[in-house]
């Protein structure tokens, strides 16, 4: 585990610049578009006006950036869904038949460019399993359930189980999954504890307890998934085939959601990885939401968009990235925070589902990394031109500023202009 920043630290070393401090990015993906007409925003910084989708940024709207107008050229005219999916991260060409082809993705590109600098890489979670098979076009499901992909041939397998997630992260294997993390860092906490300003040792105090109660409530969730396990066993067939709770995933969604944006929020604090990305809902998705009085599954849904009930799931999933955009700005950072130094992107495949419309997505941005990114304001390039409007262009402007200089990625050449 990583410290926190804490003013008491400069004594133990060279004075913090606020360049010494990590970049961080993150994606948090929800499948089938939103209801555009609750979508919008206009102005900049504390004027800013944020739609009723969009309204649960409402505490940190001078971090964001909401981008209208992009869109994923080569995911067009291919088809439904998967085609739509498989290259929305690479902008690669994506292939039909038995053999999967699409991109590396950006998460992956920047986790292979810093990667070794944390004890993992990158983590890829997911609040769905994946699906198998071909859907009608002639794609491949894998496009559909998965985001980041390591190599054209090969994603990143999502991991959905919060205990898993966090077992991964801190190195938790054999018997120390029964032993706090805590435990096996208090020996040297207590001795720092001795060194610091007594408003630093609150701020660690306020750190490590933080970590415990995630971690507790990851410890349930344990529990769940070995009951799982045994059940499986009694009823002789896989785990992921049952129906959650039944194999050991949260039965209500918001736990599951909120936890693994925990989980990420602590991976950045804790420094064990810098990349992340969050699958809330994989595109074709079979999420119900019963707490949201929706009575249809997740992809039904999205064929009525403009409903009262698909804007309700829009909001819950952009409301992921306001709960983990408000708690990376609740950790100071120097002069700043956690999210100043991080860029956290929400993006779906598609605008809208009634007509399964890719021709612009929605975007937003969260975070300045270090500020390279300026925030507060709305973009709009709809009606740019395709060649200025290209979310690899995005891409390239966020790799430049992790030091990532390419010449071109995916169909961009050129970086977004305004950025």
């Amino acid at each position: 585990m990583a410290l926190p920043w804490l003013q008491s630290l400069p004594a133990f070393g060279a004075k913090t610049a606020p360049a010494a401090f990590p970049k961080r990015f993150a994606v948090l993906f929800m499948g089938m578009g939103i209801n555009e007409n609750f979508w919008s925003a206009e102005g900049s910084g504390a004027d800013m006006k944020l739609s009723r989708t969009l309204a649960p940024l409402e505490p940190v709207k001078r971090k964001i950036n909401v981008i209208e107008g992009l869109f994923n050229k080569p995911a067009t005219g291919l088809g439904i869904h998967p085609a739509q999916t498989g290259s929305l991260l690479s902008g690669a060409k994506i292939q039909k038949g038995a053999i999967i082809k699409a991109g590396v993705t950006i998460d992956q590109v920047i986790a292979n460019r810093i990667g070794q600098d944390t004890g993992q890489s990158s983590i890829v979670l997911a609040c769905e399993q994946p699906m198998t098979g071909y859907h009608e076009t002639n794609f491949s499901m894998a496009y559909s359930s998965h985001i980041s992909w390591q190599s054209p041939d090969s994603p990143v397998p999502n991991e959905v189980y919060p205990s898993l997630a966090f077992d991964n992260l801190f190195e938790n294997r054999g018997t120390l999954r029964n032993m706090s993390i805590l435990d096996r860092v208090k020996d040297d906490a207590a001795a720092l504890a001795r060194q610091i300003s007594s408003n630093d040792k609150a701020k660690l105090d306020e750190y490590l307890t933080s970590v415990r109660e995630v971690e507790k409530r990851v410890d349930g969730m344990r529990r769940i998934k070995d009951q799982a396990g045994d059940l499986a066993k009694q009823r002789n067939r896989p785990v992921f085939s049952m129906e959650r709770p039944a194999n050991g995933l949260p039965e209500d969604l918001r736990e599951h959601a909120r936890l693994m944006c925990d989980i990420i929020a602590i991976a950045f604090q804790t420094d064990r990885t810098r990349v992340a990305t969050l699958l809330l809902a994989r595109d074709l998705s079979a999420l119900y939401y019963p707490f949201l009085n929706v009575r249809e599954g997740h992809h039904a849904a999205s064929h009525d968009n403009l409903s009262e009930g698909y804007e309700r799931i829009s909001h819950f999933h952009l409301s992921q990235l306001a709960y983990l955009a408000t708690k990376l700005d609740s950790m100071p950072e120097g002069d700043g925070t956690v999210l100043d130094n991080s860029c956290l992107m929400f993006l779906s495949n598609m605008w809208h589902g009634r007509k399964h419309d890719n021709t612009r997505l929605p975007v937003v941005l969260a975070g300045g990394l270090g500020g390279a990114l300026k925030t507060g304001r709305t973009l709009n390039y709809l009606d740019a031109g395709d060649d200025n409007r290209k979310l690899c262009s995005l891409y390239l402007s966020i790799m430049d500023r992790f030091g990532i200089p390419l010449d071109s990625f995916g169909d961009a050449q050129t970086r977004l202009e305004q950025l």
